[in-house]
């Protein structure tokens, strides 16, 4: 499977077009409508997990990476698409969960959670130890890091060899964007400096021989930099590659890597293309896939509302505010202003923290609910019109609300699909 991942490098030296979209979600329609897509363009596909999402304490979803795994396993075996197509990744893995700790102690729970991710099957690893942990400063310098990044991938290398598994690939990289998209108006957006991203290959690569891990460097495959892209809560600022071309013109020197690109959400096809082109080869996405997973649901909900006798007025949004406004621990320092102004971001802010609570009890029963009252129904076209007009195609005939959802996921992953792809229209690959 890392093989797939190794060809991206060497597809870009030989003058090819390679990418591939990292799939950043745990939710088990996200990641259906990901495997389904890959059945139709026979794979591979790329599934991560992130530290704060998935871990040996069970993470946000309350999963940990074997019960991750088997989920991912469970819906590639009821989509039919062999598993050997399937790569798992996993994202910012080092102490940012247990940032406010000691570094001692977040360092030896990150390095049991990479324990955790390799017996699991993670074959993609991005070591992320950027980030200061108590008492020291927010961000820590390139040398610390590194150091840090080559304990986690030891750690790795000994899973890996006792349990017999797939050596990891690693994906290495001091300046990380937030996880998530950030939370305040971005205006201006500068990339990573080509000396800066210079250094970072060169320490790691230093610390990595220096620790006796030098097969291990050989694998590392991408770094992650900032390629000018981002998305706040209202805006998002579009890649510009006069900006990054100097960047591109690095991986001359290093024929072996290639970029990876964290929060290219809503960049759109054509700046997905030219990232792709410019060597910004792993593309990752996940709010704007749960962010088009919600619309749709919201869709469904106002067309409920104003068809189905005895439905609850705008229900699936009354409970999803009633949780968010009960439990604020996820959206509470991103989302300021008025009330009127912190209600709007909660449904419908761009970084989707609403993604939170979808695994919530109360949010899946009224999930259910929904979908349960639409099965089967005939929703005429006009009222598709007034409510989710893109998706008018499914009045007239037995709704089936279920595949409408994976639908508008599988939306966004064509966009990623033509950029990596530019001989294939947006739907060609996944109408199979």
């Amino acid at each position: 499977m890392t093989s797939m991942l190794g060809n991206l490098a060497r597809s870009r030296r030989t003058g090819g077009m390679a990418g591939i979209t990292s799939v950043c979600s745990a939710h088990p329609i996200v990641i259906r409508a990901a495997l389904r897509q890959a059945v139709g363009c026979d794979g591979p596909v790329l599934i991560e997990a992130t530290c704060n999402q998935v871990n040996q304490f069970g993470g946000y979803t309350g999963l940990k990476p074997r019960d991750f795994v088997a989920l991912v396993e469970q819906i590639a075996d009821q989509e039919r698409l062999p598993r050997d197509k399937v790569i798992l990744g996993g994202d910012h893995l080092g102490p940012n969960p247990w940032r406010e700790e000691p570094a001692d102690v977040a360092m030896a729970k990150a390095e049991d959670m990479i324990a955790a991710y390799v017996e699991a099957g993670f074959c993609k690893l991005h070591l992320d130890t950027s980030m200061g942990c108590a008492g020291e400063p927010v961000a820590l310098d390139d040398a610390t890091t590194a150091e840090r990044a080559v304990r986690l991938a030891a750690v790795a290398e000994r899973c890996a060899a006792s349990s017999g598994g797939e050596r990891p690939v690693y994906v290495i990289g001091t300046e990380v964007p937030p996880p998530g998209g950030a939370d305040h108006l971005i205006t201006t957006l500068e990339p990573t400096h080509v000396d800066a991203a210079r250094k970072t290959i060169a320490l790691h690569r230093t610390q990595f021989h220096e620790a006796g891990l030098a097969r291990a460097f050989d694998r590392v495959l991408a770094l992650v930099v900032q390629p000018g892209v981002e998305f706040g809560n209202e805006n998002v600022i579009v890649y510009d590659r006069a900006k990054a071309q100097a960047l591109s013109a690095l991986l001359d020197e290093e024929p072996a890597l290639v970029y990876e690109a964290h929060s290219t959400d809503f960049q759109g096809v054509e700046a997905l293309r030219q990232l792709v082109e410019d060597g910004f080869a792993i593309l990752k996405v996940g709010p704007e896939l749960t962010f088009a997973l919600r619309e749709a649901l919201y869709g469904l909900d106002l067309i409920a509302s104003d068809s189905i006798p005895g439905y609850p007025s705008r229900n699936l949004m009354a409970v999803m505010d009633g949780l968010m406004r009960e439990n604020p621990g996820h959206w509470k320092g991103h989302y300021h202003g008025s009330r009127a102004k912190r209600h709007t971001l909660r449904h419908y802010s761009y970084s989707d923290r609403i993604r939170y609570y979808w695994n919530h009890p109360a949010a899946e029963a009224a999930t259910f609910r929904l979908i349960k009252a639409l099965d089967g129904r005939i929703i005429p076209a006009p009222l598709f019109r007034q409510h989710m007009p893109i998706f008018a195609r499914y009045a007239g005939k037995p709704l089936e609300p279920q595949e409408l959802l994976i639908d508008a996921v599988r939306a966004v992953l064509d966009g990623y699909q033509s950029a990596h792809r530019p001989d294939r229209l947006p739907r060609a690959c996944s109408q199979g």
